[in-house]
């Protein structure tokens, strides 16, 4: 929109830039992944053995280091860009006033912004269950995975969905016994079934093990710590820490939608058209808010499109060749 020569403001609740993208989810965890394959000798091992390492004992430090110098390298040269094209970036939580006004609250007093058109790209935050007691420690979340205190022996990844199935791998790479709990039978359904069939066979190659058609019932924290999990089937599972990784929700609870004369579906997430455009005509959407493919390579473009048209500039643009890329071990 910037570049459009239009004035452009970014609403912002948190100190960094980048969102999950940069912060919590893409960079975080392909970084990760790249430390991992380093560290453990990975791609060494057809050469060296299996029990080959560039680092014996790797340690949550030594992964990151490495993370929290790309993360903070990303959020400079965001806040570089928007400097250089004169983007104003405002601190503080946005909610709707009216369709055109909203309202922002951070630190010091509300303040009340009133504009032409706007888009949002709030992403999603992880679904949560009454029945997974998310504790940080024991049970997480993908947004728990960078305060883990040490390399869990065992994991349970509970949802075969393109983040259980990535940290699925990176985890087992490290040395951990993972299984993964998903209710599907046919897992990563967008992907080509032969791709997928593939990839399944080397990750058990490297201890994973597939629980397919389970679903989990509840999970319980062992007193002498580590985790178990129910499942519906009346097995139960043990491990050091279990991943609940089962899809997202819109991050749209905050915005006050209905002053704007918008709705989010029982996901929280916001209905466009191929636009982009929402139900109000002034309001567009764009990146994980509006669902499926949730993947950053493709939120950078739908935003690019949302902000052309809410101009009305058309675009070129090829929705069903939108670029997909699952980073498992192997991608």
């Amino acid at each position: 929109a910037a570049k459009l020569g239009r004035r452009v403001a970014i609403v912002e609740r948190l100190a960094c830039v980048g969102g999950v993208c940069i912060n919590t989810g893409t960079i975080p965890s392909k970084t990760l992944r790249e430390a991992v394959l380093y560290l453990s000798g990975f791609q060494q091992r057809g050469l060296y053995g299996h029990s080959y390492r560039v680092k014996q004992t790797i340690t949550v430090q030594d992964l990151m280091f490495r993370c929290h110098h790309v993360i903070q390298k990303e959020n400079d040269v965001y806040r570089s860009q928007f400097g250089r094209n004169g983007v104003d970036v405002l601190e503080g939580q946005a909610s709707f006033v009216d369709p055109h006004t909203i309202k922002i609250e951070g630190e010091g007093p509300a303040t009340l912004i009133r504009t032409e058109r706007f888009v949002i790209a709030t992403g999603t935050v992880p679904a949560v269950s009454p029945d997974v007691p998310i504790d940080g420690a024991a049970i997480i979340d993908a947004d728990g995975i960078f305060n883990l205190a040490n390399i869990p022996g065992t994991m349970i990844v509970v949802g075969a969905g393109v983040i259980g199935m990535e940290y699925a791998c990176i985890f087992s790479t490290l040395g951990a016994m993972v299984t993964v709990v998903d209710g599907r039978k046919r897992l990563l359904e967008f992907v080509d079934g032969e791709i997928i069939e593939a990839l399944m066979y080397h990750m058990r190659e490297n201890r994973v093990t597939f629980r397919s058609g389970e679903s989990v019932e509840r999970v319980e924290r062992d007193p002498g710590g580590g985790v178990t999990a129910h499942l519906k089937s009346r097995k139960t599972l043990h491990a050091d820490v279990l991943l609940y990784a089962v899809g997202r929700y819109g991050n749209t609870a905050g915005l006050n939608l209905a002053a704007a004369g918008l709705e989010a579906d029982d996901r929280g997430r916001l209905k466009v058209d191929g636009n982009f455009r929402t139900a109000v005509p002034h309001i567009f959407a764009a990146g994980d808010v509006v669902g499926f493919p949730s993947l950053a390579s493709v939120s950078m473009e739908q935003g690019r499109v949302a902000s052309a048209n809410s101009f009305g500039i058309p675009t070129v643009t090829v929705p069903a060749l939108f670029p997909y890329g699952l980073y498992t071990i192997p991608e």
